[in-house]
């Protein structure tokens, strides 16, 4: 009997008329196993994985397969993204047996849920082969299958340890990091390493304000170039915006079709911050195009943002956004065809699968004449129109705390910049001021329905789906990036209650989570024990969940000058940072948080009637420096802790800017205030 029909995993529904007795994750299912003495086979993967639909196809639709694991086995199937504690303890399992990880996992488990044996995809022949040699060795060779759990428990046991050596996060280590990426960096076409090639969002961050810091000329180069080569390659949908997870090569021409939401937010911050320092109309143009594309493709009315669009269409990766030079053509007559082709790198031998071609930016058209940008942006418009009559990947509209938290403060960030900005003067200013308004209102719907569906009796859950709230407890990231996207959004809006609401998860976080020596459990001192209990302290994907809790311990911080957040940020950042200055690659998030406290943050208030309009205010955020705070509004504002017993000087709008809790005399004019953050 399968039983996942009524799950709320878009994931695990894909799985619901599998011929396997798939059991989600459940004391119930461990307790199957142990009734019946068969071992546990445990199958993670997420909505968006194309190989996990292609074991699926392979293996978990076929009635032999599904006999043969219904014999032998109790099958569980796990959504990584919905149960990331079970995938982090399971992965470390199996890159520790196989020294290497991935999707789908596929893990053999006593019924107390130890792992003895564990691995990613396998062919149907393999996997096969491989069930019939688990059942035989867990009926006549038991001990050493339960010797080879014991050993695995104990080496997911040490990597998850907590308590090791510590170290200050200062400036030597944060330029040594600095110059570690540097010799990394692939100068040829952007990016660190080889293929596959992921984008380093948050390297990048860090890598500007390190730049900021210290005016290193070279931390901003690689950032630009890396910046332009994603943006114009194949990584980036050149049509409706939204970048994918990955490039199956080394310079971005063809990538892994899904669209994450978290890359697409800490992506729409990196272009955010390039465009805010540079002014570069590159930058500025993606991430407006991305920020239209988390609000129109990914945002759910009245809810959140869904967490991905699938890598596959109908089963074949790609097919939505591939082209071929006739298919230009027919799109768009023969002038504008070849037009396109060559702007887009379409050829006749194709650069993807079957003489196709994703779209690729041969040059760049952010400068070139009023006539070529009119034209590209017209062709663009008819090409979406013919993609859109092409059947469309599916969604995963799941909506996952943590990555929703990201998304908030990304627009957040994404709306000041544009304030700063605006002028309407640009050929765009109605395209831009139209992305402006629909972002915010999809931002400001994704914090209400956190705040009134997924905090419950004062916790966060992990994950919603059409207004309904599942039932995994949040994670450590949960609490630490949704705490960070309250602090920006309070921030944007000036509205005290989203900055009680930072404070009171910041609260828990540091009463649930906390462990020996300054560090973080990823998981709750009251959560589901599991056979180890994460605390990985690195950053991947996304942020983890410790350098996501410090940077809203440090944003808090400076939002109300209560030190005690800014000390537990310190000492969490000191358990990271004998990691950062040696791999730096795996530590982005927490050298940016880095940078930040190492230039203060700069704590920034403005006194003004006009919040919206007034020039102090646009200064403020044009020139703040790294990770700094900056509030307006009107003195004593309810609820705003920056600006009490802050008065106008003179009746006129007046700065105050403070560093570490140290503050500066009021300023009241632009002149003086760009003076006091250079």
């Amino acid at each position: 009997m399968n039983r996942l029909a009524e799950a709320t995993s878009p994931y695990l529904l894909q799985h619901a008329d599998n011929p396997v007795d798939w059991w989600p994750w459940s004391d119930e299912a461990f307790a199957e196993a142990k009734r019946r003495d068969v071992p546990v086979l445990i199958s993670v993967g997420y909505a968006a994985c194309h190989w996990c639909h292609v074991m699926a196809h392979e293996s978990f639709e076929n009635e032999q397969v599904g006999a043969l694991m219904n014999d032998n086995f109790v099958s569980i199937k796990v959504d990584r993204e919905e149960r990331p504690d079970v995938d982090a303890v399971y992965m470390t399992a199996t890159q520790a047996m196989t020294g290497q990880g991935g999707w789908p996992m596929t893990v053999f488990a006593t019924p107390d849920g130890t792992p003895f044996f564990c691995g990613t995809y396998f062919p149907r022949p393999n996997f096969v082969q491989l069930l019939q040699s688990v059942a035989t060795a867990w009926r006549e060779q038991r001990e050493a299958v339960l010797g080879q759990g014991a050993a695995v428990v104990e080496a997911i046991g040490g990597a998850q340890a907590v308590g090791g050596p510590t170290a200050p996060l200062d400036a030597p280590l944060l330029d040594a990091a600095a110059a570690k990426l540097a010799s990394e960096y692939d100068a040829t076409n952007g990016g660190f390493g080889g293929a596959p090639k992921f984008p380093p969002h948050m390297n990048l961050l860090f890598l500007l304000r390190h730049h900021q810091r210290t005016g290193d000329p070279g931390s901003l180069e690689i950032t630009r170039h890396t910046a332009e080569a994603m943006a114009r390659g194949g990584l980036y949908d050149q049509l409706a915006g939204g970048f994918a997870r990955y490039s199956v090569d080394a310079h971005w021409t063809v990538p892994h079709f899904e669209k994450m939401l978290y890359d697409n937010a800490l992506l729409l911050r990196l272009y955010t911050q390039l465009w805010r320092l540079t002014g570069d109309p590159l930058a500025r143009r993606v991430a407006r195009d991305t920020a239209r594309f988390l609000a129109d493709e990914l945002h759910r009315p009245g809810q959140g943002f869904a967490s991905a669009l699938d890598a596959d269409t109908e089963g074949v990766e790609g097919l939505t956004y591939a082209w071929t030079p006739a298919q230009l053509v027919e799109a768009l007559g023969e002038e504008d065809g070849r037009f396109a082709a060559d702007l887009f790198t379409v050829t006749d031998d194709g650069t993807f699968e079957n003489g196709m071609s994703v779209l690729r930016l041969a040059r760049d058209v952010d400068d070139a004449a009023p006539e070529v940008r009119a034209r590209w942006q017209q062709v663009v418009g008819r090409l979406l129109a013919a993609r859109d009559t092409r059947p469309q990947p599916a969604l995963d509209d799941k909506v996952v705390a943590a990555w929703n938290g990201l998304a908030i403060t990304a627009i957040a960030e994404f709306q000041q910049v544009a304030a700063v900005y605006a002028s309407p003067q640009d050929e765009d200013a109605n395209l831009m001021d139209g992305v402006t308004i629909v972002a915010d209102g999809a931002m400001r719907q994704a914090a209400e329905h956190l705040a009134a569906v997924h905090l419950v009796d004062g916790r966060l859950r992990r994950v919603s789906r059409d207004g309904k709230v599942g039932e995994p407890a949040g994670v450590l990231e949960d609490y630490g990036c949704v705490a960070e996207a309250f602090c920006a959004l309070h921030q944007l809006t000036g509205e005290g209650r989203w900055l009680t609401l930072a404070g009171e998860l910041l609260d828990t976080a540091l009463a649930h989570f906390a462990a020996p020596g300054g560090a973080f459990y990823d998981t709750a001192d009251d959560a589901e024990l599991l056979v180890a209990r994460p605390a990985d302290p690195t950053d991947n994907a996304t942020p983890s969940g410790r350098s996501a809790l410090i940077a809203g311990l440090v944003a808090y911080s400076a939002l109300t000058g209560e030190t005690r957040y800014r000390e537990a940020a310190e000492a969490a950042l000191g358990t990271v940072a004998p990691i950062v200055g040696k791999h730096p690659r795996f530590t982005g998030y927490a050298a940016t948080v880095g940078e930040a406290l190492l230039s203060g943050p700069y704590e920034i208030a403005v006194v003004t009637d006009d919040p919206a309009g007034d020039p102090l205010v646009a200064a403020a955020r044009r020139h703040a420096p790294p990770g700094a705070v900056v509030v307006a509004g009107r003195p004593d504002q309810p609820g705003v802790p920056l600006l009490a017993d802050r008065p106008l000087v003179e009746g006129r709008s007046a700065a105050y800017v403070c560093r570490g809790f140290v503050c500066q005399r009021p300023v009241t004019s632009v002149e003086e205030l760009v003076a006091e953050l250079g």
